[in-house]
């Protein structure tokens, strides 16, 4: 008979690209995962792993194993959600992926009132960016999510997700102090012509918001500089490098030399949650959407100007 930790840790490999990611997502140690699929491939006298550079590549059985666990698992998840209801307490452990300002800003407060009103209730976080968050829930991978998307760049969930409405998050142009945008009290999209970006990487969700927002009124960004973390972003405008496009959520106080401009009209991202259909009659997912929703007005209360 077939380990369900082994399918599991042989599912969290395909989900998450390597060994030890997988490990990082289930709280396990690289070394644990790796013995769960040799025991595995040991069971199954199957390869289901091979060596690609620093990588691993799942051998066309191994897919197989994989479909067949995201289905047991599905059914665990399902079973668990019945038992959980019955009992009307959120129990058990429930993982949450939220993008980094998410993490930084609203997740702290989240998971202490969450850890303080339902001692039987095991939530933990990883912070994912949100283009891979929605697949992981999607899959499985994780419980609940905590994305967002933009006003002029929606994101609907995938086929078998639901989400809720968590808060609407405002966003500035921040410029250095010299900057001849410094010292007005608005700005509108078709002035910023011209100008030198600091932004995202393609494929983010801020980046891809830049570039169509700009072109939609006839200029193309000239964006100079990239970073991942919106903390990196600011010292590069406090430096005088360009101007950037930051979320207030999670931002924190600015440096000296940064000047924070609104936009005309003031750029809005949306965030969600998002968790599997199956799981939602679950207590713990239901109590978690309702305390981020619940706390969503203090956070954001904090960071209006």
């Amino acid at each position: 008979m077939l380990d369900l930790q082994r399918l599991r840790a042989l599912h969290a490999v395909s989900v998450h690209g390597t060994v030890g990611a997988a490990a990082a997502a289930l709280g396990y140690t690289s070394s644990a995962v790796s013995q769960q699929i040799a025991k595995l491939e040991r069971e199954t006298r199957t390869v289901l792993l091979e060596r690609q550079g620093r990588g691993v590549r799942l051998t066309d059985e191994a897919h197989q194993l994989v479909a067949a666990a995201q289905e047991l698992l599905a059914i665990v998840e399902r079973a668990e959600t019945e038992l959980e209801r019955r009992r009307g307490m959120p129990a058990g452990r429930l993982t949450i992926a939220a993008f980094p300002s998410a993490a930084r800003g609203l997740m702290p407060s989240v998971l202490a009132d969450l850890a303080d009103r339902h001692p039987g209730l095991d939530a933990r976080l990883s912070e994912i960016d949100p283009h891979l968050s929605v697949d992981l829930v999607a899959k499985g991978a994780v419980d609940l999510v905590v994305t967002h998307d933009w006003d002029i760049a929606p994101v609907p969930p995938p086929p078998g997700v639901e989400q809720a409405v968590i808060g609407e998050d405002l966003c500035d142009l921040l410029v250095p102090e010299k900057h001849p945008f410094a010292g007005r009290t608005a700005v509108r999209r078709e002035e910023l012509g011209g100008e030198r970006w600091i932004c995202q990487p393609p494929g983010r969700i801020c980046h891809e918001w830049l570039v169509r927002t700009l072109r939609a009124v006839g200029h193309t960004p000239e964006i100079v500089h990239q970073a991942d973390e919106n903390p990196t972003l600011v010292a590069l405008v406090a430096a005088g490098l360009g101007i950037a496009l930051i979320p207030r959520l999670g931002r924190g106080p600015l440096p000296e030399g940064v000047v924070e401009v609104p936009l005309d009209p003031m750029p809005v991202r949306r965030l969600y949650a998002m968790w599997r259909a199956g799981a939602a009659r679950r207590p713990a997912i239901a109590e978690a959407v309702r305390t981020l929703v619940a706390h969503w007005p203090k956070v954001s209360s904090r960071t209006e100007h």
